[in-house]
Order: structure tokens, then C-alpha cells, then sequence
């Protein structure tokens, strides 16, 4: 039968002591008395905030034009009321005893006041993570840590965790050591996370620096704060980062195998960012796909469309495929807009009423030209090329063009130009009983139902006349 370690029976035996010695002062009838107040306390902060939350709630409603940051700030007091309620009962007790009966011990109201005021600052210090599971998981970690050291256990449950290890040669992991590198990486992670926004918020503020390049700095800067944070933490599970070289051979192997398309986004993401061949802002169109650059991330770009859609196209889309942008290296777009009208109307004067009728659309440019020319004679009709130029195709580009059509419309009505549509003229001639290629007989289809009637095989017995 395996035997059990020695030093894990030293540290729980070290642990159980600690926790009779606790459990035999809090039997004392004083102590009993100090634990039975604090849980009538409690029940009366719970019944206050009961009654002064939703009155809180109401007034914080009430208030019209709170900055956003204000409003939030009240409802996380709301929140966590009852534990502030509580912290303010117990230290009021505790000072008044102090006062009515110094000679009196009021160790357990006063630890349990101090170990009270450090849970709601930590409550509140937790609202500064915005990722909840992280957040959960920091906040319980420090509840335990405070209760653990106030309460004098803390050294034996570090003793008593630092005995559960497995060992492997000359490399010890310890459950103590998981926990704390874990704790100690998530708290690195959250300082990583605060510290990238504050450089991103700088980076922005700089604007010598163009949109590319300002993203390229604030993704240089998030990875180099999570690799160290990543890097510290696997120190602090005792892992020799010199022998990471042949972990990250073979995930270089895995990568050149099975990653192909992810290494393959990320770097065409650097080089988007390096060429600046579109930044946000940027008006393009892919395929079907027409919108403006959102956000430029580190496996796609985000293009949201007119419509509303967020379309999330890959890097290597855009840096191998063919993609237009629409304002690469300025904002103005010349669009060309078709249409015809009939022969019958002066092509001289169509073309003066088109160009002044786009001029009247406010978003066609005024300082710069627009041109009408005729591009061919159709077979009804006389076809023109309208060219203007926008500066906004941020707005759309078939809003414009309707504009302009309408424009047309109106101007060609006030001026009896007319657009035409298709015609064509059929005629029915008459056809001879006998075709040239030899007779039909009575019962031929190609002759109809009047082959049927002897009375129609006289000479007028054609379709139409």
C-alpha cells in the first residue's frame, strides 16, 4: 500500500490544530455572544437595504443628465448596499462597546468588521475588470486570502496546499504554486488589458500618426503585454522557459501543417497595416460586398454596408484578391451614370439640361466638372454617359444616383425631351395554300383549321389582308 507524505500529514495536522484552537475560542460565552450580534446585524442591513434600495434606484432614475460614469457608479453602490450597511453597523457597535466597556475583548466584532471593510473595497476594486469570469475569479481569490489572514490561517493552508505536489525529477509542482501562478497571470492579464487601452486612448490622441499606423503601434503594444504576462506566469509555475525552444519548434511544425490559413491572415493583417493600403475609414468594395472599413484586426477586417451588415472578410482576401478603395489616397469618387432619350430631341440641349440638372443634387461636387456625352446611336434611341463626382461615398452610391435620375426626370419633363422605350412593327403577310416545298394535305397542321373546309381553298385564303 503507497504511503501517504509525510509533509502533507505535518501540514493538515498543523491546519486541524489551528482550527480546534479557533473553534475553542469562539466557545467562549462572550465570543458566542459577539457572533450572535453580528448576525443580527447582518439581518438588519439586509432588511435596510431592502427598504433603502429601491428608493435609491428611484431618485438615480430621477436625475436627467448624470454623466454615464455617475450612474453607473450608483447602481454598483445599490449593488453592494448591504455590505456597506453592514460595515458601517459593525464598526459603530464595535466603537461604542469600545467606549461603554473598554476592558472587554471585541476581538470577533472587530475582526469581522475589518475582514467586512476589505470585501466590499475589494467588491468595489473588482468592478474594474470588465471580463466577468476573470473578474469572479480574482474577487473570490482575494475574499478567501482576507478571511484566511485575519482569521490566523493563512500560513497553514499555504503549508497545507504547498504539501499536495507531484515531483518530477528535479521539477516540483505544487497545487499552492498552480493557484498562485494562475492568480498571478490573471491579475497580470487584467493589468495588460488596463494598460493596452490607456496606450491605445494615447496612441489615438496622436494625430501626426496615420489610422494604420496608430493600430499597428496599439497591437505591437497588446502583444507585447500579454506575452509578458504569459511569460511571468509560467515562471511562476517554475517552468524553464530554455526548454520552450522545442515546444515552439513543433508548434512551428503545426503551424506550417495545419495553421496555414490563420499565420497566413495574420501576417497579410501586418502588411495591411504596414502598406496602408486601407485604414478605418475607408470606403471599399469586394465582390459583392461594398461598405466602410470598421476595424482592422489581427485575422480580419470588419466592413459594415449600408444596409447594416458587418461583413468580417479575411486578410488574405484583401491583400491577394483584387479590391478597390474607394478613397486609397482622397475622398472623391467620379461615378458614371447612363441614359438615352429619343432621336427626335436636340442631343445639344440634353446634354446642357443633364449637367445642369446633376448640379442641382447637392452632394454631386461643384467644383468640379460634370460632363454629359453621347456614347452611340441605338436602335430607338440616342444613348449619354453623365460623369460627376461626390466626396462622400460613405453615404452610399445608388442614393446619389437616384437623385440624379429623379433630377433627369423632372428637367426632361419641363422640357419635352422624352425617354424612349423599345419598339417593334409586325407584319403578317399572306401565305400561298402550297408552300414551295410541296403540298401540304388536308389533315397538315402547318395549314390550321380552315384546311379542314373545302370553302376556304379559294384564292383569298391568306392569314390577314
Amino acid at each position: 500500500m503507497e504511503q501517504i507524505d509525510p509533509d502533507l500529514l505535518d501540514a493538515g495536522q498543523q491546519l486541524f490544530e489551528q482550527a480546534q484552537t479557533f473553534l475553542r475560542d469562539m466557545a467562549q460565552p462572550w465570543q458566542f455572544y459577539q457572533a450572535a450580534i453580528l448576525l443580527a446585524l447582518f439581518g438588519a442591513a439586509h432588511l435596510i437595504r431592502r427598504w433603502l434600495g429601491p428608493r435609491l434606484l428611484e431618485r438615480v432614475r430621477a436625475r436627467e443628465g448624470w454623466p454615464r460614469w455617475r450612474l453607473r457608479l450608483a447602481i454598483i453602490v445599490e449593488n453592494r448596499l448591504r455590505g456597506v450597511i453592514f460595515v458601517v453597523l459593525a464598526w459603530s457597535l464595535y466603537l461604542v462597546l469600545e467606549d461603554l466597556a473598554p476592558e472587554a475583548r471585541n476581538y470577533v466584532i472587530e475582526v469581522w468588521a475589518v475582514i467586512a471593510s476589505a470585501w466590499v473595497l475589494v467588491s468595489f476594486a473588482g468592478q474594474l475588470i470588465r471580463n466577468r469570469p476573470l473578474r469572479r475569479i480574482l474577487t473570490w481569490a482575494a475574499w478567501i486570502y482576507i478571511a484566511l489572514h485575519f482569521l490566523g490561517f493563512l500560513e497553514q493552508a499555504a503549508n497545507f496546499l504547498d504539501s499536495i505536489a507531484i515531483t518530477v525529477e528535479d521539477f516540483r509542482l505544487s497545487l499552492l504554486t498552480v493557484i498562485v501562478a494562475l492568480l498571478l497571470t490573471g491579475l497580470l492579464i487584467f493589468l495588460a488589458r488596463l494598460l493596452t487601452r490607456i496606450a491605445v486612448n494615447r496612441i489615438e490622441a496622436y494625430e501626426d500618426l496615420s489610422p494604420s499606423s496608430r493600430v499597428l503601434a496599439g497591437k505591437a503594444v497588446q502583444l507585447v503585454l500579454f506575452s509578458l504576462a504569459i511569460v511571468i506566469g509560467l515562471r511562476a509555475l517554475g517552468f524553464d522557459l530554455t526548454a520552450l525552444a522545442v515546444i515552439s519548434g513543433a508548434i512551428g511544425l503545426g503551424i506550417g501543417f495545419g495553421l496555414q490559413k490563420v499565420v497566413s491572415n495574420l501576417f497579410s493583417g501586418i502588411v495591411i497595416l504596414l502598406d496602408k493600403s486601407i485604414k478605418p475609414g475607408d470606403v471599399i468594395s469586394l465582390g459583392s460586398t461594398f461598405g466602410w472599413v470598421n476595424q482592422l484586426g489581427a485575422r480580419y477586417v470588419s466592413v459594415v454596408t449600408r444596409d447594416g451588415r458587418e461583413y468580417l472578410i479575411p486578410n488574405e482576401d484583401l491583400v491577394t484578391g483584387q479590391m478597390v478603395n474607394w478613397s486609397h489616397s482622397d475622398e472623391f469618387v467620379r461615378l458614371d451614370l447612363a441614359f438615352a432619350t429619343s432621336y427626335g430631341d436636340d442631343p445639344h440641349l440634353v446634354r446642357r439640361i443633364a449637367v445642369e440638372a446633376a448640379r442641382t443634387v447637392p452632394r454631386v461636387l461643384a467644383d468640379r466638372q460634370v460632363r454629359c456625352h453621347i456614347t452611340g446611336f441605338g436602335d430607338y434611341s440616342v444613348n449619354y454617359l453623365l460623369r460627376f463626382w461626390i466626396a462622400d461615398a460613405t453615404r452610399g452610391l445608388a442614393s446619389v444616383r437616384g437623385e440624379i435620375y429623379l433630377a433627369l426626370w423632372d428637367a426632361f419633363k419641363e422640357h419635352g425631351i422624352t425617354i424612349p422605350f423599345p419598339q417593334r412593327e409586325v407584319k403578317l403577310l399572306d401565305t400561298p395554300p402550297h408552300g414551295p416545298a410541296g403540298e401540304t394535305g388536308p389533315g397538315d397542321p402547318a395549314r390550321g383549321p380552315q384546311a379542314h373546309n373545302p370553302a376556304n381553298t379559294g384564292p383569298e385564303t391568306g392569314a390577314a389582308r
